[in-house]
């Protein structure tokens, strides 16, 4: 090998490694902070390990569980015409395009040009006597150019990974999108179902009512009663057919919302008839705490991309210190003068390849603070990841204690609605008889029907904690399985540059 290409390849080593050391000092100080939780290290409470204990998860339709099939059907209808979901899914898409549009920097690019113009010379002395003085010519070419990068610092293919994991994040998005219509929907059917529980009990008071009050008539018209017992008897029935009017109007809100989340109109929602909901057996949790329990939640799996693609950010800017290598060239014919297609023949061919180098000197301290920029987004998404973490573990355990206080809240509510539903009747058979007053009637109904919409409150909430726990738990069985995230159970990447560096022993 001769001497003077030695010389130039050992100027250009020394030109690398300078630059290298330059890339590396010109970076001093500038890395994230913030370190990932570790999903085992949180402490669970007792809630949720002795949810634990016989663990299975709720199937991936896990709204059958209330055995009502007009819910199942209108399921069916939100997850296939919500405008939500459809914005989410066309989000996906363009994610997905994005990324195509980014990897593309990593493979051969191919352009083709071609020119055919005529040239008309002006009749000047500077051209002198010759052909050129006054004559039309033409000047053509035709060439193919490329350009490839040789991406010797990880930047393009950095760039494209940081694409792939903002797609993967949006794909998480769109799933923590439907977890959350799924849950709506849920919640305002079974309002739906309250309002009509509700209504029951509010017409059946209102048969109490119109009873008193024919019962008073009577005492009136026997000569036992008096006027202002009639009066007291007639007073509760304006406001009881308020509350009715009030439980139809909750009734026809509730219609339309369940329309709308459908993405159907009112008229559709008006069609649906009253619930029929009856939860089976209470849901239990995963053995393997709290990592399965939090796995799945598409807004901690966002999170997790959300992370990785910050990392990948931090390794391009890294990379823009260091010199960026192109390996460019083209071939082609060109032509001028002579016929129009001259250049067709293939006389004139030319072609041209090397190195294309571009190198930053002095930017002002731009690389350094978009490298400061990607390290603190890096921090940010480390901080949103740890608090979605802790928050997803508070949220099932806020859930699981729900769910038993609902169950012993049913229990006691069921035991007095059966003791004032007692002490109505006593006083209904006393005042009957003309032993007691009506006053102590209104009091015992008024309890009475106090106690029938609490329990009624409690049986609704008790069904809304099902649909929380599984949302908190990020859906059913399989439910995340559409959701890249083959790496669940481990902490999300560090950018490559800083682990690099961790191992040479740099302290960042």
């Amino acid at each position: 090998m001769p001497r003077r290409i030695i010389r130039a390849l050992n100027a250009l080593s020394v030109c690398a490694l300078s630059l290298t050391l330059s890339g590396c000092i010109g970076t001093w100080g500038i890395a994230p902070l913030s370190k990932t939780l570790q999903d085992n290290s949180l402490t669970t409470d007792a809630a949720i390990q002795e949810a634990a204990r016989d663990a299975h998860w709720p199937e991936q339709q896990w709204w059958r569980a209330y055995g009502d099939p007009q819910l199942d059907r209108w399921m069916t209808l939100a997850l296939a015409g919500s405008p939500t979901l459809a914005m989410a899914a066309a989000r996906v898409r363009e994610a997905r395009a994005m990324a195509g549009v980014v990897e593309s920097a990593e493979k051969l690019q191919v352009n083709g040009d071609a020119t055919l113009k005529r040239h008309n010379w002006p009749e000047d002395q500077f051209y002198g006597p010759g052909a050129l003085s006054g004559a039309n010519t033409w000047d053509n070419n035709a060439a193919l150019g490329f350009r490839y990068a040789l991406d010797l610092w990880g930047r393009e293919e950095n760039a494209s990974e940081q694409a792939v994991d903002l797609a993967h994040l949006s794909v998480a998005q769109a799933r923590q999108a439907q977890l959350e219509l799924q849950n709506n929907l849920v919640r305002v059917y079974i309002q739906l179902s309250l309002h009509f529980a509700q209504r029951d009990v509010v017409k059946a008071e209102l048969v109490q009512q119109e009873q008193i009050l024919a019962l008073a008539e009577r005492r009136l018209a026997g000569g036992i009663g008096t006027h202002f017992e009639v009066s007291q008897a007639q007073t509760p029935l304006p406001e009881t057919h308020r509350q009715l009017d009030a439980l139809n109007e909750e009734i026809a809100l509730a219609r339309n919302q369940l329309a709308a989340l459908a993405g159907k109109g009112p008229g559709e929602g008006a069609q649906l008839q009253r619930p029929q909901l009856v939860l089976g057996a209470p849901l239990k949790l995963p053995s393997a705490l709290p990592a399965e329990l939090v796995g799945q939640r598409p807004d901690v799996v966002a999170s997790r991309w959300q992370v990785a693609a910050q990392a990948r950010g931090i390794d391009v800017a890294h990379a823009g210190f260091f010199p960026n290598v192109d390996l460019v060239g083209g071939l082609g014919f060109m032509a001028t003068g002579g016929g129009p297609l001259e250049f067709l023949t293939g006389r004139k061919f030319n072609y041209n390849v090397g190195p294309a180098i571009s190198l930053p000197i002095f930017d002002g301290g731009r690389l350094r603070s978009q490298l400061g920029v990607a390290s603190a987004g890096y921090d940010i998404a480390v901080a949103r990841y740890n608090q979605t973490v802790v928050e997803a573990l508070k949220g099932i355990s806020d859930q699981l204690i729900r769910r038993e206080s609902m169950k012993e809240q049913a229990h006691f509510a069921a035991e007095s609605v059966a003791s004032a539903q007692k002490t109505y009747d006593i006083a209904m058979i006393a005042f009957q008889r003309g032993l007691t007053d009506y006053l102590n009637v209104l009091n015992a109904q008024t309890l009475l029907f106090k106690q029938q919409m609490i329990e009624q409150q409690v049986q609704a909430a008790r069904l809304s904690a099902h649909a929380g726990l599984v949302t908190a738990l990020g859906g059913g069985l399989g439910a995340g399985a559409d959701v890249p995230d083959a790496e669940r159970q481990e902490a999300p990447p560090t950018p490559k540059t800083l682990a690099i560096f961790d191992k040479a022993g740099h302290d960042q």
